[in-house]
């Protein structure tokens, strides 16, 4: 008799316990398909950037302004001086040169919209090298049109 109980305490025992093994499989299965998933949620998304009026920034420095024509030159006006064109080199030494006096002066960029977006971006990188933190774009305020009346009432 009490090797029949002996048994029946085994079986409950082995009862008790919890396989985890299974559970394992279906995370790493789940893991697998979120990771296959995920990067194409945002594949196919169609992005419709709201407009906005955006007001100019009032400051009481006058902030170093970089403009890029529709050529690809480069006119810096450091402060109150003038307007004058540079070389890639040269905004570089002048423009670390006045950041350095005064680190929180504003940098704003400003490209011609037909200028070749690589060359706004080498600006940008140059900018950055002379130890520009921050960079503002420059834009133009949206014109709205007002519809011409027809003179009909």
């Amino acid at each position: 008799m009490a090797l029949q109980h002996h048994s029946r305490n085994r079986r409950r025992r082995r009862m008790a316990e919890i396989n985890i093994v299974p559970y394992i499989d279906v995370m790493l299965v789940l893991l697998i398909i979120f990771m296959v998933t995920a990067p194409m949620l945002n594949l196919g998304a169609d992005i419709h950037l709201p407009q906005s009026a955006a007001k100019a920034l009032q400051e009481d420095k006058q902030p170093v302004l970089v403009s890029v024509d529709q050529q690809g030159n480069v006119f810096l006006t450091l402060g109150k001086s003038p307007r004058e064109q540079v070389d890639d080199a040269t905004l570089v030494k002048d423009v670390s040169a006045f950041v350095k006096q005064d680190p929180k002066v504003s940098v704003l960029l400003g490209g011609d919209k037909r200028v070749d977006y690589g060359r706004v971006n080498q600006v940008l990188g140059l900018l950055q090298e002379a130890g520009v933190a921050k960079v503002g774009l420059m834009s133009q305020p949206e014109t709205t049109v007002v519809p011409a009346s027809n003179g009909k009432r």
